[in-house]
Parts: C-alpha cells; sequence; structure tokens
C-alpha cells in the first residue's frame, strides 16, 4: 500500500544546511523551491527511486497559520535527518491504518506538482518523527522525472527508536522495503546509507563509525 518517496533532512537555514550533505555525500543539490502554504523551502537531490530533500524554514515567508510540517517550528541545531516520506494511491484508506496522531489530509502544490500530504495538528508524526508522513501525489508530475541523477542510490535507511518493535509492527501491513530497518535505542537516531560511483556516503556521516553493521 506505502512505497517509499523521499527522505527529508531539516536544516536551520537552507543554503549552508544544503552544502554540509553535499560534503558529505559528494554530489550537488538541483531542484527544489518554496512551500507557500508552510513557509518553507528545500533543496532536492534524485536518488533513483526516490529523492533526498533538505528543507528548512524560509525567513521570507508569511509564517502559516498551522504548525510547519517536520516539526520544523521546533527545529534546531545541526543539519540532521529529520523524517522519510511514504506515498501512497489511496490517502484516506492508508490513514485508516496508521497510528492516531499521522495528520489530516492538505493539499499543495508548487510548480508542476500538485500533491496531498497527512500533516500532524501539532507538526510532529508518531514515534517522534520515526513513523513516515504520507503522499498522495496528484497527476503523472514528480520530482524524480526531472532531478539530475548522480547515479547516488539509497543502500539503507535505519531507523533507531526506543519503541523500534512497536514501530516495525505498525508498518508492516503497509509498507515492505528492504533497505529499512529497525533497531532499539535509548533515543531517536536516523541514518542513511548511500552508494554511488564515488563509494559508499553516510548521513549523517557519524553513522559510519557509530554503527558499523550499516557497511557492506
Amino acid at each position: 500500500m506505502l512505497r517509499f518517496d523521499h527522505l527529508a533532512i531539516a536544516a536551520e537555514m537552507l543554503l549552508p544546511g544544503t552544502e554540509q550533505v553535499e560534503r558529505a555525500l559528494a554530489v550537488a543539490f538541483a531542484g527544489g523551491g518554496k512551500h507557500a502554504a508552510m513557509g518553507t523551502h528545500n533543496r532536492l537531490l534524485g536518488l533513483g527511486d526516490l529523492y533526498l530533500e533538505v528543507i528548512a524554514v524560509d525567513p521570507a515567508a508569511d509564517a502559516p497559520a498551522r504548525p510547519r510540517w517536520f516539526d520544523l517550528d521546533r527545529f534546531a541545531g545541526p543539519t540532521r535527518l529529520t523524517n522519510w516520506v511514504a506515498r501512497c494511491d489511496d490517502l484516506e484508506a492508508a490513514l485508516a491504518m496508521c497510528p492516531p496522531g499521522i495528520g489530516r489530509p492538505v493539499q499543495f502544490e508548487r510548480g508542476p506538482y500538485r500533491w496531498r500530504m497527512a500533516v500532524p495538528d501539532d507538526g510532529q508524526l508518531p514515534f517522534d518523527g520515526c513513523f513516515p508522513a504520507l503522499i498522495q501525489w496528484q497527476g503523472p508530475a514528480h520530482p524524480v522525472q526531472v532531478l539530475p541523477q548522480t547515479g547516488l542510490r539509497l543502500g539503507r535507511f535505519d531507523i533507531v527508536h526506543p519503541q523500534a518493535d512497536a514501530l516495525r509492527a505498525a508498518l508492516a501491513p503497509l509498507l515492505n522495503d528492504p533497505r529499512i530497518s529497525f533497531s532499539h535505542g535509548a533515543e531517536k537516531a536516523l541514518c542513511a546509507r548511500f552508494d554511488g560511483p564515488k563509494g559508499e556516503k553516510w548521513f549523517p556521516s557519524e553513522c559510519q563509525k557509530s554503527r558499523p553493521d550499516m557497511a557492506r
């Protein structure tokens, strides 16, 4: 029912955050824009069947009347992987199978893209943001169709959470992607390994040392 759509890296400021990720992955981001309804802006990187997004509050935009997605209103500190997004063909049906707090459908558009996305009333997704945000793309346009491809691909996405077993169980009927793993930890942590022409890259880079099992 659900398919991996994209990863979200939050930053306090978009340009410095994007540059940090570019250095870590040895690639250049392209594309992106502004989300007027949420007061945010982003930069994108194609990863084959999905994409990577660096997102931040847009200081030039008006503050929205509701909490921003990905809990960005309370984001502070280093640029880091904070969320992931799964797409579906029927948003209401998917929401009915998800934990409480996943959010309500909101209509969005940016350039050629139209989509509906479940946004929590308080901005924070279940399991401290480790449960995916749900998106339903409308029409044929999708970012992966136009983003330049650098050969970089997601090799593994590791979700660490104190309630890892419950999170795994909640997603089991909805999503089966061998790249996603769950493990128990005292605090939430999201780690991603990317494979490409320049070898394996991690974000955050500390994952390479702190989680040696992420290597091949």
